[in-house]
Order: C-alpha cells, then sequence, then structure tokens
C-alpha cells in the first residue's frame, strides 16, 4: 500500500474511533454511589439522585444507539427497570437489560413503526418519580416512523424519498418528518412528561442542532406545519405528494391539528439534553492524526452542506492551490472538512454522497499525480452500499480510461459504486456504530 493510502487510512480511522459512542457516553455520565453526574466538557452540570427515583427506563434509535446503551447498561446494571431500542439492521452490541430492536435504514420498514410503538408505550408508562435516559444518535429519524393519524408509512417513506432526491437539506426533510410523525418534534417528551428526562445525543447534523438530531423526538420543535409545506412547495411536490400528507399539512396550518410541543413549553422544565460527540471531534482527530504523521494540516470547516458535485470542485480548487502557491497550506498538505451534502439523483445507479463526491473530485483533480480527494461517511455505509465513501487520486481518471470507462457516464447515471468497484478507490469500513456525518481529506505530498 502506498505511504499516502496507508496515511489516508489512519487519519479517516483516527477520527471515527474519536467519536466511538461507548466512550462518549461514559464521558459524559459517571456514577457516584447514588449520584448519576451529566458531565460536559469535564464539568458536573446536572447530578441526579437515583434513590429517589422508582424506575429507570432507558429509550433510544440510531445507527449509535447499541454502543450508547451497552454503556449505561455498564453503568447502572440491575438500576435499569426496562429499556428499548431501535438500530438498524446489524449495528447492534451485546445488551442483557435493553431489549434491541433491528429495522431499516435509510428507508423505514414495518419494524421501524412497532419498535416506535413499544418505546412510546414505555414512556407513556413514565411518572414523576421515574427516570428515563434516551440516547439518540444519526439515523433515529427513519428508525423511529411512526406516522400521524391517516398517513402510511408507504405514504410518509414516498414523500421521503422524493425530497431526497429533490437535494432537500437534512433540516428541511427534518422539518416535514416531525409534522408527519407521533415521536418526533418533541413528541417522545411530551409522551414521557412528567418523567425527568436525560438525552443524550450523538450530532449527524451539521451545526449540531439540536431539534434536527433525528427530528428531536426530546426537543422542543423550532418549525411548524406552515414550515413543513413550505418545505413541500420549495421543492415544487405538492402534486407529487400522497394526497394525504398533503391533507394532514393544511389542518396542521389551519389549526385543526396541534402544533408540536414548542420552546417554552412546560413539558421541557424535566428534559436534560447533552450532545456527547459531533462532526468537529471527528475532524480533530483526524488532524491529530496528520500532524503526527508530518503533514501541514488545516480544518476547513466541520459545517460544509450544500450541492456534493459544487463542494468536490472547490475542493479540488484548493488542492491545485496548495501545488501551485503553496497556500493555504504547503505540501505535505492535508486539509480536512466535516458536514454532510446533498446529490440531485437523476440517474438510476448505485452510490451515495461520498463516493459521488470522489467521482465528481477525480475529474477535477486528474493529472494532478501528488494529490488524493477522499470523502467517507463516519457510520461505514454510503447510501444502500457496503461502502463508506472513496478515494480519488489524479491518475483515476486515466485509469477509468485504460479500462474502456467514461466517468461522465457514471456521474450521469449517479453510478459512482459501480465506477470504483471497477477501478478500485472503494473505501470500506464496516459498520462503525456512530454517525457523525462526513469526513473529507485532501493530500497533497512532495
Amino acid at each position: 500500500m502506498p505511504a499516502p493510502e496507508q496515511d489516508l487510512k489512519a487519519i479517516y480511522t483516527a477520527a471515527i474511533k474519536a467519536v466511538d459512542p461507548h466512550a462518549a457516553v461514559k464521558s459524559h455520565l459517571r456514577l457516584d454511589g447514588d449520584r448519576l453526574m451529566l458531565v460536559e466538557k469535564g464539568s458536573t452540570v446536572m447530578q441526579y439522585d437515583l434513590a429517589g427515583f422508582k424506575n429507570i427506563y432507558v429509550v433510544g434509535a440510531g445507527k449509535a444507539t447499541a454502543p450508547m446503551a451497552a454503556a449505561v447498561e455498564s453503568l447502572l446494571g440491575n438500576r435499569i427497570s426496562r429499556g428499548m431500542i431501535c438500530v438498524k439492521y446489524g449495528y447492534t452490541a451485546d445488551l442483557t437489560i435493553i431489549e434491541t430492536l433491528e429495522a431499516s435504514h435509510p428507508v423505514p420498514d414495518g419494524n421501524g413503526v412497532a419498535a416506535s410503538g413499544g418505546i412510546m408505550e414505555i414512556l407513556e408508562s413514565a411518572g414523576a418519580d421515574d427516570l428515563v435516559i434516551s440516547l439518540i444518535s444519526g439515523g433515529g429519524s427513519a428508525l423511529l416512523p411512526y406516522p400521524a393519524s391517516g398517513i402510511t408509512l408507504e405514504e410518509k417513506r414516498k414523500t421521503t424519498q422524493l425530497l431526497l432526491e429533490s437535494g432537500a437539506t437534512i433540516h428541511e426533510i427534518n422539518a416535514l418528518r416531525k409534522h408527519l410523525s407521533r415521536v418526533k418534534g418533541g413528541n417522545m417528551a411530551r409522551a414521557a412528561f412528567p418523567a425527568t428526562v436525560i438525552n443524550l445525543m450523538i450530532s449527524d447534523v451539521v451545526g449540531d442542532n439540536m431539534d434536527v438530531i433525528a427530528s428531536g423526538p426530546f426537543v422542543p420543535d423550532r418549525s411548524t406545519f406552515a414550515d413543513a409545506l413550505g418545505v413541500i412547495d420549495r421543492y415544487s411536490l405538492r402534486e407529487r405528494v400522497p394526497e394525504s400528507v398533503t391533507g394532514h399539512l393544511l389542518k396542521g396550518t389551519g389549526g385543526e391539528i396541534p402544533e408540536n410541543p414548542a420552546p417554552g413549553s412546560d413539558i421541557f422544565t424535566r428534559v436534560t439534553n447533552s450532545i456527547v460527540a459531533s462532526n468537529i471531534l471527528a475532524c480533530e482527530a483526524a488532524k491529530a492524526e496528520a500532524e503526527k504523521r508530518g503533514y501541514k494540516t488545516l480544518i476547513l470547516s466541520s459545517l460544509i452542506e450544500g450541492d456534493t458535485a459544487a463542494t468536490a470542485f472547490w475542493h479540488s480548487r484548493i488542492a491545485r492551490e496548495i501545488m501551485q502557491s503553496g497556500n493555504p497550506l504547503p505540501p505535505p498538505a492535508c486539509i480536512i472538512s466535516g458536514g454532510e451534502t446533498t446529490v440531485q439523483v437523476r440517474g438510476n445507479g448505485l452510490g451515495g454522497r461520498n463516493m459521488e463526491y470522489a467521482l465528481q473530485a477525480a475529474a477535477y483533480i486528474s493529472g494532478l499525480d501528488r494529490v488524493l480527494m477522499a470523502s467517507i461517511g463516519t457510520d461505514g455505509t454510503d447510501g444502500p452500499t457496503d461502502a463508506a465513501g472513496a478515494v480519488a487520486w489524479g491518475h483515476t481518471c486515466e485509469k477509468a480510461a485504460s479500462q474502456g470507462l467514461d466517468p461522465e457516464d457514471y456521474m450521469k447515471n449517479n453510478d459512482s459504486y459501480h465506477f470504483f468497484e471497477k477501478i478500485g478507490g472503494l473505501i470500506k469500513t464496516g459498520p462503525t456504530n456512530t454517525n457523525v456525518m462526513d469526513i473529507r481529506i485532501i493530500m497533497v505530498w512532495n
């Protein structure tokens, strides 16, 4: 394996390791006798006397939730009265008290509906003398698909898919999801009230907005039915989404359906929300590893969003600038960015935003023999594939041409997976059991 490829693997591996869910929970929850302490940045922000609670319930959903639950079990053991979590198929951990249900992601299925119902049953049984510990991570929105009355799972699924294909942002998609759901947008907090709630989250959204992470089941909803309807209209989808969806949103805007719990609601006086891992932590770990390996390193931003092709283009300009002028860093240089971009799907190929980034980048850096650009999903899966992402080299397009492959054809068909499968470049980590969006890495060496 060439040295830059070895360095690349070490850098993204360090990033993923830094946001290990088990370690993140253990660093934020500490037990001293009967005192459970919530710690942020090394300081105790809340204390709970466990002797004063009749029951302790653990609930949650997301790709990283199983190892989060394992950390809570190792901390509290038989103090836990009952627990239930929902995770993506295969994203499990060894649990003895907390029940694990597996469901589909990113396209929800009936198992997710059943899990959502089971979790809501636990929350609705909680009283004022009970403690609920919630474990929410990326993917939780798709894994908690409990449609509002009158809307089927298939209708909600079709609506989400139309938004994904239109290039809607995660913020826009979640604003809609929250208003088509019985659990999202603070509705789990409503179900748990008046129990005390500790809601621990691993962020997979740009800016770490708590109300967007898994569509904020325990967080006040700042969006409204009017906002959700506006998303539909922004992408000209009113005539394409199911009538039940449009009808539900119109009832909400007309005041026939209550809004989700908003900021200032008494429901949230008994809820404490805390983010235990995020993209910037992964970026900082990647930077540290790159520096250890001799690279001059810069974190460009952990807030990158927008069109994937445009992101690849501007990142490639930075790579060219490094080679031509030594700015913003001279070689050997490593530029790191995080966040989550979107792809407008026009073809019927196989891929995801990280592989799409690499495929676009391959054309932009073609001929630069000392450059690579890679993008990796920290959850280990990019779209509906077994790859986490891909890496493009300056010689990728030349290699493709030698095999009679035209990268442009694969771009038009959104078929990045099969492109890199044929010429090499897929990055496969396997399920990581964490999810803090994506890490992009530009490397330029001497």
